[in-house]
């Protein structure tokens, strides 16, 4: 629709600017169709071009705007106000089915691929946006002084994590809002620990801070409102002193469509959608729940994936078991958001039966949190892709390793008892008198992520699992 605007009648429109090169090109043919009919010119730098035709002066760009303009020359048709065809560019064949006028511009080459509209330049579509599209973001303005610079501004008021943000302005909100077909004023979900109400708006105000695309925004839409159901318990994950922050496992179509990594140093650095989402939620957490460090936040050692930690499951044809988030009854694009507390690599380079390297794992997993505490954290098992062709190949699905697992990971009293062992430490009188299984049913996840070289996985211990603590939560990604 082309809305309010009553200085652009219905008929064929072409939309110029003087400065392009192939706009000049066909202003003969501009001539041969205001000679042939009706015909409306919009300018975009120039109201004097093309002379002696009919011109809309469209330097305010509020015509080519309404119209989406991202090419020039374009010529289209409205009817009633709506648009009915375009052609972008010059291509006389093209021209000549769309308008119905024979033998345009004889001379002139055959085609001419046309220039970028000035209305979709760096920075001009954004402002376009906020003056004509009738949005208006809720967020306070905070004004910067003149000299102030706008980085160490984040910094001096509290919003950063500890690395440099990105400036959320105005422009840069509106442009992350396209990622997502959600109202700005949407609440997404209630925020621990100040129990805020957060909106899409609020959520897209720090995932510019984080440094996310638009197409990241439908993910951290997507996390915000995990970390946030009851079930999670996000304000116990801040407010213990044990190591936890919510890891992301994203997987699904999504994953390949925004370029996250799940290969080569997945749970590292260098990857911008897998930083900068995990970042986000975090952000969120801070900026609008209040969840900061020394305050709400009471962890004593922390761990560096409270920055931001997300990662993706690799797609590679490989898989010995399905995606987590299918697993939890979540098909598509998804995401399980998990309590985790660190990083505790697994090695295992000998091991070629996955019985073997089944065995290898339960080692590790009996040491999370401790190796006398039983049904206390749940735990999340990344595994390469080296490891996970041992079981693969041998026809392992996820539910045969962790029918392999379960037995393995039954602690015997004499393990479970304070003093045992010389150690202090142990389960409570009253369950140390019987065999107790290391995770609570369903407290143990799998999945798939790595480089292709290396016979390594992780675990990622959790916090205090189930009723009394944080329970992984999966929910789909509404792709934008």
């Amino acid at each position: 629709m082309v809305g309010s605007m009553t200085t652009v009648p219905d008929g064929l429109v072409a939309v110029v600017k003087h400065d392009c090169p192939t706009c000049t090109l066909v202003e003969p043919v501009l001539r041969q169709l205001a000679g042939a009919g009706p015909l409306t010119v919009v300018s975009q730098d120039d109201p004097d071009f093309p002379g002696g035709l009919p011109v809309v002066d469209d330097r305010e760009l509020e015509v080519s705007w309404r119209l989406r303009i991202e090419t020039v020359p374009t010529l289209l048709r409205l009817a009633g106000g709506t648009e009915t065809g375009r052609v972008e560019g010059w291509l006389r064949g093209a021209w000549e089915a769309f308008t119905g006028v024979r033998d345009l511009g004889d001379g002139l080459p055959e085609h001419r691929p046309g220039c970028g509209s000035r209305s979709v330049e760096w920075g001009v579509e954004e402002e376009l946006d906020r003056r004509y599209g009738g949005r208006v973001l809720a967020a306070r303005r905070v004004e910067l002084a003149d000299l102030e610079d706008d980085v160490e501004a984040v910094f001096a008021r509290g919003w950063s994590d500890g690395l440099p943000c990105v400036p959320p302005t105005e422009e840069r909100v509106l442009r992350m809002l396209a990622g997502t077909r959600r109202a700005p004023d949407e609440v997404v979900a209630v925020v621990p620990p100040d129990l805020v109400e957060c909106t899409v708006e609020k959520v897209a105000v720090n995932a510019v801070l984080a440094g996310c695309l638009p197409e990241h925004l439908p993910v951290v839409l997507a996390a915000v409102e995990a970390a946030c159901r009851d079930e999670f318990a996000l304000h116990g994950v801040l407010a213990t002193t044990w190591s936890a922050g919510p890891v992301l496992v994203v997987g699904g179509p999504v994953t390949a469509r925004l370029r996250m990594n799940s290969g080569v140093n997945v749970l590292g650095q260098g990857d911008r959608a897998n930083a900068t989402i995990g970042r986000a939620l975090q952000l969120v957490v801070r900026n609008v729940g209040g969840g900061r460090p020394g305050e709400v936040d009471r962890a004593t050692l922390g761990n560096p994936g409270k920055v931001g930690w997300c990662l993706a499951e690799a797609e590679d044809g490989r898989r010995p078991f399905p995606l987590l988030s299918e697993a939890r009854g979540v098909p598509g694009s998804a995401l399980t958001v998990f309590a985790g507390s660190g990083l505790v690599p697994v090695l295992d380079q000998a091991s070629r039966t996955p019985e073997s390297l089944a065995r290898t794992l339960a080692l590790v997993l009996r040491t999370v949190g401790h190796p006398k505490a039983a049904l206390a954290m749940d735990a999340l098992v990344v595994l390469s892709p080296e490891h996970g062709r041992v079981f693969r190949d041998a026809g392992w699905d996820r539910e045969r390793l962790l029918a392999e697992l379960d037995p393995l990971l039954v602690l015997q009293p004499d393990e479970l008892r304070r003093g045992s062992m010389g150690i202090a430490e142990g389960m409570p009188a009253g369950l140390d008198d019987r065999p107790l299984p290391k995770f609570r049913p369903g407290g143990l996840l799998l999945a798939y992520a790595g480089g292709p070289a290396g016979m390594f996985s992780a675990v990622v211990p959790g916090w205090v699992s189930g009723a009394t603590g944080s329970s992984p939560v999966t929910v789909p990604i509404e792709e934008a």
